[in-house]
């Protein structure tokens, strides 16, 4: 099982979806891990340069720490637009690794990067086995099923301030201690947040929101929540690799996942 984890800044997927990622490592699945834009203007004191040099430094070392391949960053923060160079950048990606398991951002988000990192990961895992679709570098086409799945946007809510509810639950309460200690290693981000945001509790924030889904999933102390992207284009109907590799530490929502194709409403 590969594992392709795209997150939009240096710690977005310490924040988000790590400790899904330790589960998948424990199963044996291969990690690969990239941050589309790279932390440009994540500072109030370094310059460009600088703070990009850093935030490259933390951001290779919190990948090994989840033993993950690290994949160089795209663009600067700000940049990461929906548009064609960078899509054709994150689709040789994609066929490259030829990942099982897309963990990506939320399509709804208090921050325009972010969404639109989580269209051209969809866009990139569509066009994989599209021959006349040229990629930068080229890369040949790759006739596999992806499976994509959304995170929870920061925070929970999206720009308008509405709760977003996972379909998914993952149990990450084994892993709470590594997702901190691995959030941690981002110590340029930290130091920036406290100064900008005044969060002065960086990761008691993340451990906050952990909680904050583990109390929505109604079973488990600390969880991260995802939505699977609709299969039309990615793999077959009823491919769902992510609940069928974390079997037990995975549940659906109580409402359950009604499927029209299948016509059922799938329950752990």
């Amino acid at each position: 099982m590969t594992v392709l984890a795209v997150g939009c800044h240096p710690d977005d997927i310490e924040f988000m979806m790590v400790g899904t990622l330790f589960l998948l490592r424990e199963k044996g699945a291969d990690i690969h891990y990239i941050n589309v834009a790279n932390g440009s203007c994540g500072t109030d004191e370094h310059s460009v340069r600088n703070i990009v040099r850093l935030r490259r430094a933390e951001a290779k070392a919190a990948a090994a720490f989840l033993g993950a391949f690290y994949h160089e960053s795209l663009v600067d923060d700000l940049m990461v637009y929906y548009e064609d160079k960078i899509v054709r950048r994150m689709a040789a990606i994609v066929r490259e690794v030829a990942p099982d398991i897309m963990l990506v951002p939320s399509l709804e988000d208090y921050m325009e990067d972010h969404m639109n990192t989580a269209r051209i990961a969809v866009t990139a895992a569509f066009c994989r086995g599209m021959k006349n679709y040229g990629t930068k570098p080229k890369r040949a086409k790759i006739s596999k099923d992806i499976a994509v799945y959304h995170a929870e946007p920061y925070g929970l809510h999206d720009g308008m301030r509405k709760r977003i509810v996972p379909e998914i639950y993952i149990d990450i309460t084994p892993a709470i201690e590594k997702k901190r200690k691995m959030l941690a290693m981002h110590h340029t981000q930290k130091k920036w947040l406290d100064t900008s945001q005044g969060m002065n509790a960086y990761l008691e924030a993340m451990t906050s929101m952990s909680a904050a889904v583990g109390s929505m999933s109604m079973r488990y102390e600390y969880a991260e929540g995802f939505r699977q992207h609709c299969t039309r284009g990615l793999s077959a109907i009823n491919y769902d690799p992510l609940m069928q590799v974390l079997g037990t530490k995975a549940i659906y929502a109580e409402n359950g996942r009604k499927d029209g194709a299948r016509g059922e409403n799938k329950k752990q």
